[in-house]
């Protein structure tokens, strides 16, 4: 049999030939600056540049709310309750409890604007007609109702309820100013304001 003189198998290529690398076309060369690679300084700087901008945005957002000031829309400190004549010898009106948290009280004497905010923690104390007495829902603090209206007997408020200025306005009105308060244990409810004489 004769054996073929082409043989199929390649020469060596010799070791001491430098390998010629071709360039591949879809991929940058590594020392490329227009690429962006996430390495950890890149990542480090990322990071400070997001929250430098978080800063500056909360910053900003804080300085405009800033400019524009919270307004509280609450009643007027001073109100009128009425005339002399609408109320009876002892009756605690509760008319203006729930929107300046006032008691209109009269009795022999006259007329008493009592405050409707517990001495302990400010909660609004109900009045119960038939104990007699002003009892705060959330403590328990009991305060008196005739003759002592307001003054405190059980439960943790530490001082009686507080007595408004009360007088009367030029149009005849029972005018009650809440920002001027009387206070049983300064001695203040002997004050001419602290009660509205009325026969």
């Amino acid at each position: 049999m004769k054996v073929s003189e082409t043989s199929d198998v390649t020469p060596k290529q010799s070791s001491s030939q430098p390998t010629i690398r071709k360039p591949k076309q879809d991929r940058p060369p590594d020392d490329d600056r227009g690429t962006w690679k996430l390495n950890r300084r890149n990542f480090l700087s990322l990071s400070g540049w997001i929250a430098f901008f978080i800063f500056l945005f909360t910053s900003t957002l804080g300085a405009l709310r800033f400019m524009f000031p919270r307004v509280t829309y609450e009643p007027p400190s001073t109100f009128k309750a009425g005339y002399p004549e609408d109320y009876i010898i002892g009756e605690v009106s509760e008319k203006y409890k729930d929107q300046y948290r006032v008691w209109i009280i009269r009795n022999a004497e006259g007329f008493i604007a009592l405050s409707a905010i517990c001495t302990h923690l400010g909660c609004t104390p109900r009045y119960l007609a038939s104990e007699n007495k002003f009892k705060c829902p959330c403590h328990g603090s009991g305060f008196r109702s005739d003759p002592d209206f307001g003054i405190n007997f059980e439960g943790p408020a530490p001082r009686p309820l507080e007595r408004l200025k009360i007088s009367l306005a030029e149009d005849g009105q029972i005018l009650v100013d809440r920002n001027i308060k009387f206070r049983y244990e300064l001695g203040d409810w002997t004050k001419p304001e602290a009660l509205l004489k009325r026969g």
